[in-house]
């Protein structure tokens, strides 16, 4: 028998009913009808049926042909032919729905959904460092600078700027230390974190950080001393700028920033750097015996991969403005984005289609929509407007969940009890080109 799916019924979002439901009365009266008529006698005769024993098995041939064909009748209903009883997916609703939550629950749970985001209803607001927000993976720990998810997606490890502290938080789990980095706060600290583009393999970690005399890189073997790998990078005192991500390729990328518009063209400071894991020009760098592959930054704040294309990409700041500007070969070319109100750009993630870019001044995340490197269509959104307060690195799981940190202690803003905080959210949709939601 051909049916429809029907979703919410009582045999499941996927089963299939007939058009009249899972139980008909009339067909299944007809169908006790007939058992009742062709009961068998208790004796059956030897002698040749007359005609008058035979009319009740006639008649009950005849009651058990029509209820098969009533039965018959009440299932042939097909889509083409008959009302469909399926429904279409109601957009803005369900577990999908925009702007989407993190499921705590199993996907047949019944449990009801939790709030959106930094929405938690009177007098459900942190208490010390319990945060109800569901979202909320990790509280009370430093104003974090750098998040980097592991393989498993559950959990990630995070690096906090001034302790030089990286701690693996996990959803229920109280944060565990992992290493230590000797940094001078005062020259950024801990500025960022990696995980090895080989990561599966070989379980290390490479972190970007501030001493008294220079920035650098180091390679973080668990249970070892962090090992500098590239030294000598110039320190921007008064300044917490700098990036560090990897390529697609599997090149570590090093934003650094400079004290001055222009630095000279062989000083490490304002460049993006392309090294290999041991701290070696990337192969195919401009110069092949510099580990320098873009000039003319000043104050980056942030560095992503995009997953589609590969183009790496920078958040800046200038003296006028904030910028987005795309990692190329060369001298950066015209900014692939500006904000004249200068929000404050910092971390940023590229899923396909798009670059979210967290804003620390703004306490705001900035959608744009691209269809090529550099190309955006469509209408920005600010998403989580004073949700979380000020928001510093993102990071993309394996999964497709956005993770952020806040940096709201000694931020010059609000600051919950339970901050900082390590956050885990689905990130906003790329598809559409439009407007808001």
């Amino acid at each position: 028998m051909r049916g429809s799916p029907t979703q919410g019924n009582r045999d499941g979002p996927f089963s299939w009913v007939t058009r009249r439901g899972p139980y008909s009365p009339e067909v299944h009266g007809a169908v006790h009808r007939v058992a009742a008529v062709s009961r068998p006698p208790s004796r059956v005769s030897a002698r040749r049926p007359s005609a008058r024993t035979r009319r009740p098995k006639l008649l009950a041939f005849l009651a058990l042909a029509l209820a098969l064909a009533t039965l018959l009748s009440s299932c042939a209903t097909f889509p083409d032919t008959g009302p469909k009883t399926w429904r279409d997916k109601v957009e803005g609703g369900g577990p999908l729905a925009n702007p989407p939550r993190i499921p705590d629950q199993p996907p047949d749970s019944q449990e009801p959904p939790p709030p959106p985001p930094g929405e938690n209803g009177p007098g459900s607001g942190p208490s010390g460092c319990i945060d109800p927000d569901p979202q909320v993976v990790a509280t009370c720990l430093n104003p974090l600078s750098a998040v980097a998810v592991l393989p498993d997606a559950q959990s990630a490890l995070v690096a906090e700027r001034a302790t030089g502290r990286v701690l693996r938080v996990q959803k229920g789990k109280d944060p565990q230390l992992i290493a230590t980095v000797s940094v001078d706060a005062g020259g950024g600290g801990l500025i960022g974190l990696v995980l090895s583009p080989s990561y599966q393999e070989d379980q290390l970690l490479y972190a970007y950080a501030a001493t008294p005399t220079d920035h650098r890189v180091l390679r973080i073997a668990i249970g070892d001393p962090p090992v500098p790998i590239l030294t000598g990078i110039p320190r921007t005192p008064g300044s917490d700028s700098g990036a560090l991500g990897v390529g697609r390729d599997g090149a570590l990328l090093v934003a650094t920033g400079a004290d001055s518009p222009n630095p000279a063209p062989d000083s490490l400071a304002g460049k993006v750097l392309r090294i290999d894991t041991f701290g070696r020009p990337f192969r195919d760098n401009p110069n092949p015996r510099s580990p320098i592959y873009t000039s003319g930054l000043r104050a980056p704040g942030g560095m992503c991969t995009a997953l589609d294309s590969g183009a790496a990409w920078v958040t800046d700041h200038l003296a006028e403005r904030d910028v987005l500007q795309r990692a190329v070969p060369g001298p950066v070319g015209d900014p692939a984005w500006s904000w004249p109100d200068r929000p404050g750009v910092a971390g940023c993630i590229a899923p396909p289609g798009a670059i979210v870019v967290a804003e620390r001044g703004a306490s705001a995340l900035y959608l744009l929509h691209s269809t090529a490197p550099g190309a955006f269509t469509g209408t920005p959104r600010s998403l989580l407007i004073g949700a979380y307060g000020r928001l510093g690195p993102a990071a993309l799981a394996p999964d497709g969940l956005l993770w952020l940190g806040t940096v709201n202690k000694g931020g010059g803003g609000p600051v919950a009890s339970s901050d900082d905080r390590a956050i885990r959210i689905q990130p906003p949709s790329a598809g559409g080109g439009g407007g808001p939601d």
